[in-house]
């Protein structure tokens, strides 16, 4: 396998992404990273070969949520039972309005258009100071489907129904359990090696230089969260400053894992002018995830890997 990675992928601006592989194809879901009230759709790239990338623009059928009257952002999605569930945050409650959150939508393709599965929003309200924003969904080996959200420095985990319209409660009786990590802000992503979770969320301002994204591992997917680190930030790199809000793709064949995240341009004012990039996320001989290099551009040849 070999593909070539120029950063940023697309000279627009998008953030937040979700990265996923279906039907043969990569795909990465992202927030259009316009001035806040301007965000209104979402836009998917898609790539066979993970060098050249096909964008496709308002994959949401946005007629199903009459009460969205603010942003669309932070996009998540998961294939259940042959169908796609996409879940994203709208409206900025209780800033835009009363009524949003997250909000859940199905298609039967990965391309979309994605329509609203309820006539509500899926989480309407806070929960252990949670604002419901930034979701990412994680399905477990055993098919068991997580929901992982939440900004204003709180996070939650809860356990989606097996017809996705609502949650299951833990053993305990808890709906939303809150999980949230030191030095929180946002973000959440959760991948599964062997058997330990890795969880990465965003620290830092969204808006600067000192974005980054933290990780820490535990045995079960709601932690205790041990061995707290960061493994993206500006650092001295010359090239880049603020990247966070990863998602990530994983390559079987190649046991490669690959960081995708949106960052900013050196000397940066404009918080959204965000740019989508992906570089290497290696891991160490305890499968622990090695601090992220930013590029440029990079190529991945699996047989100069192979013989070094």
């Amino acid at each position: 396998m070999k593909f070539t990675i120029r950063n940023p992928l697309d000279g627009g601006q998008y953030a937040d992404p979700e990265a996923r592989f279906y039907e043969g194809r990569y795909w990465i879901y992202v927030t259009h990273s316009l001035p806040f009230r301007e965000q209104h759709n979402h836009t998917c790239f898609v790539s066979d070969d993970l060098t050249h990338w096909e964008k496709l623009e308002n994959i949401l059928d946005m007629s199903g949520f009459p009460w969205t009257v603010g942003a669309v952002w932070a996009p998540t999605v998961e294939e259940k039972d042959g169908k796609y569930y996409y879940i994203f945050a709208d409206n900025d409650i209780p800033h835009m309005s009363r009524t949003g959150g997250l909000e859940i939508a199905v298609s039967d393709s990965p391309a979309g258009p994605f329509k609203a599965l309820l006539d509500r929003p899926l989480v309407g309200e806070f929960h252990n100071g949670a604002q419901p924003i930034d979701a990412h969904l994680f399905k477990d080996d055993d098919g068991t489907m997580y929901l992982y959200y939440g900004g204003w420095g709180h996070c939650n985990i809860a356990r989606m129904r097996d017809d996705m319209t609502g949650f299951v409660p833990f053993e305990d009786g808890v709906v939303f359990r809150e999980i949230t990590p030191p030095d929180y802000v946002e973000g959440p992503c959760m991948m599964k090696r062997g058997n330990k979770y890795h969880f990465m969320w965003s620290a830092g301002g969204w808006t600067d230089g000192t974005y980054r994204v933290n990780t820490a591992s535990a045995d079960k997917p709601w932690g205790p969260f041990e061995n707290i680190r960061t493994i993206l930030s500006t650092g001295d790199s010359k090239i880049a400053n603020g990247p966070g809000h990863n998602g990530f793709l994983y390559l079987p064949e190649e046991d490669q894992y690959l960081m995708v995240y949106h960052r900013h341009k050196p000397g940066n004012r404009d918080g959204n002018a965000r740019y989508l990039c992906i570089d290497r996320m290696d891991l160490d001989e305890n499968g622990d995830i090695l601090p992220v290099v930013m590029t440029e551009e990079w190529t991945y040849d699996s047989e100069e890997e192979r013989h070094g």
